[in-house]
């Protein structure tokens, strides 16, 4: 098992300079942004064929092609979004989902393997549609839950993808968030909440009423993984009882955890993988300051020492495998490269390049994203990620701040397109994980609640200051760039910190807590209770919210400003970002806003990541870089 490395800002600037300075290249925009020529390769289930999906007409559409032929055939012809999830059912139909304009209101669409008739599934007007099982082993049926009936909630259906017929096999009472499958297909566990507390209700089998079992609060997490293979009891993902995420077995008989498959001492524990075939766990996945995993079995162990022996420098995952569990996917990447497709055999142990995800792009003209740790002012370790542009001393750089989205969630060491053009660029980038991010236990994300604009942003500002300190950032050349709460921390840290920072882009950002909180998707609405906890209550926290709002401090913003948002965005309305705007026009301040009516919640469409990327280098480079 690896350990956790830390690396100091000190040791990044010794290792910049220990190798000699190569001129950096210049790497055209589209190339970081643009659609990859190959992608999400998947195996059907007798192996005979690969699916994928490739540009048409701008947008990824879903194509196949015969194991061992060059012959490659189109089988979709969306124009209007991109195609980024789809799976095989049985050997000659494959399913996708998609959206429309951003609205994330996500439809389930059939094609058969010829391209022939293709038919969206659950064709009703203002509802979204969720997978709860594949029913891998059935040819023509799945379950699926939609909100069709009451926006809401989610009630369960067993769908034939071939009629399009549909039949309810479980109605929502109006408190179930989640369902869970056995390995037969069975209904056998649903989640409930109060809007606080979490119940697990389970039943031996179809014909049987729900029970609760076993009730939480949100601030535990109980997460069932999949049946045991008797179908008898759990496998979950835990942190009851402890500060960390560990894999538990779970008896649903006693609702005790019998056992601790898996833990990490610093770093929750994330999921579990396991053969259909053989019936056995194979690998348990965390993160630490990058992916890791522990493998269980012997058979995934020879797995990956093949492998590992022709992909050493690599990041390898298995992502897709024929039925037969003897030819698998195997998907490449790592911090400077989006990596290659491969089709490995077992049998035969042979790995053949199936294709490169963008061959554009050369490792050796990008640069290492390092993990470092900083502290923040009330003695918290923050971990982060330091990105140096090539070619330069680490000196009084000019700096992008990135934090993450979510904000419940983290920032991991892997390709980041974003982070590499800055860098190619010549800026820095700063990303860190905040307390409240995911993966560093539950006393770390609880020491977020209703931190949105102070202590959350402090450990931001730290991480700026420390770069500062340690002479990497010129104190008049730092920017902050971030989505959605990413974008929340960017206008919070020019009204909050304005003295911080030379500019800013916001993207789909929170500006407004009261409005925010008004305007979130239906289905979010069971969950209005804990966001009053996590965030705060627009009426007892009124004070609070309203002092952490960017909105209702414009006066403060005295740098340049750029924001970018999705007109049919349905997690941060646009009128987040109408508001900042108004305001400062109002003040006769100028505002850059690229606000795109085909958009939802981030710029999906090739075109418009072009115009946004290429907007907002022009805007760093105007306010971050010298004038020649």
């Amino acid at each position: 098992m690896r350990r956790l490395l830390t690396v100091t800002i000190a040791a990044v600037i010794l290792a910049g300079c220990s190798k000699p300075q190569e001129t950096a290249k210049q790497i055209p925009l589209k190339d970081f942004f643009r659609n990859p020529e190959q992608t999400y390769f998947q195996l059907s289930p007798d192996g005979k064929y690969i699916a994928m999906t490739m540009p048409y007409e701008k947008r990824m559409n879903i194509h196949v092609q015969a194991v061992g032929s060059k012959d490659i055939k189109r089988l979709t012809a969306v124009t209007d979004r991109d195609i980024s999830q789809y799976f095989w059912k049985g050997n000659d139909r494959l399913l996708f989902i998609k959206d429309f304009g951003g609205d994330e209101n996500f439809h389930l669409f059939a094609v058969d393997r010829e391209g022939k008739e293709s038919k969206d599934l659950t064709p009703f007007e203002g509802a979204r549609v969720e997978l709860v099982d594949d029913l891998r082993d059935h040819e023509t049926d799945v379950l699926i839950s939609t909100n069709q009936r009451k926006k809401e909630i989610f009630d369960v259906y067993r769908l034939n993808t071939v009629t399009g017929e549909m039949k309810m096999v479980a109605e929502n009472p109006g408190n179930v968030t989640a369902w869970v499958t056995d390995h037969t297909g069975a209904l056998r566990i649903a989640v409930t909440t109060d809007g606080v507390n979490s119940s697990f209700l389970y039943r031996e089998d179809e014909t049987k009423p729900f029970k609760s079992i076993l009730t939480t609060t949100f601030k535990d997490q109980f997460a069932p993984l999949f049946f045991t293979f008797d179908n008898k009891n759990l496998y979950a993902a835990s942190n009851l009882g402890r500060d960390k995420v560990a894999i538990v077995t779970f008896d649903l008989t006693t609702a005790k955890e019998t056992g601790v498959l898996f833990e990490h001492a610093d770093n929750d524990v994330e999921s579990m993988s396991y053969s259909r075939l053989r019936k056995v766990l194979t690998e348990i996945h965390y993160t630490t300051w990058k992916p890791e995993r522990k493998v269980l079995d012997p058979e995934t162990e020879q797995i990956y020492s093949f492998l590992k022996g022709k992909l050493s420098d690599m990041e390898i995952y298995l992502t897709s495998s024929n039925k037969a569990e003897d030819v698998y996917i195997v998907r490449t990447v790592s911090d400077r490269s989006l990596g290659s497709f491969y089709i490995y055999d077992k049998t035969k142990n042979t790995l053949d390049k199936i294709a490169d995800r963008a061959p554009w792009l050369n490792a050796d003209d990008l640069v290492e994203m390092k993990p470092i740790e900083y502290t923040s002012r009330d003695g918290l370790k923050i971990h982060g990620y330091l990105t140096l542009p090539k070619g330069v001393d680490p000196k009084n750089l000019p700096v992008v701040v990135n934090p993450h989205g979510g904000p419940w969630a983290r920032d991991v060491w892997g390709f980041n397109s974003e982070v590499q053009f800055l860098a190619n660029r010549g800026f820095a980038v700063l990303k860190m994980n905040f307390r409240g991010s995911t993966g560093y236990g539950r006393e770390f994300w609880m020491k977020s609640f209703k931190q949105w604009g102070r202590t959350m942003q402090d450990d931001i500002s730290d991480g700026v200051k420390y770069l500062i300190d340690e002479g990497i950032a010129d104190p008049k050349r730092v920017a902050i760039y971030g989505g959605s709460y990413g974008g929340y921390a960017t206008l919070a840290g020019i009204t909050l910190t304005p003295e911080l920072y030379a500019c800013a882009v916001d993207y789909v950002g929170v500006s407004n807590m009261f409005t925010f909180m008004k305007t979130i998707p239906p289905y979010w609405k069971p969950y209005r209770d804990q966001f009053y906890e996590m965030i705060g209550d627009p009426v007892k926290d009124s004070v609070m919210l309203a002092e952490v709002s960017p909105v209702f401090h414009v006066d403060k913003i005295k740098v340049p400003l750029f924001i970018a948002q999705g007109a049919k965005d349905p997690r941060v309305n646009v009128d987040e970002s109408d508001q900042v705007v108004k305001a400062l026009k109002q003040r006769g301040v100028e505002v850059e806003y690229l606000l795109k009516a085909n958009e939802g919640h981030g710029f999906r469409n090739e075109e418009n990541r072009m115009e946004f990327y290429g907007a907002m280098e022009k805007f760093l480079t105007k306010h971050l870089l010298p004038k020649n």
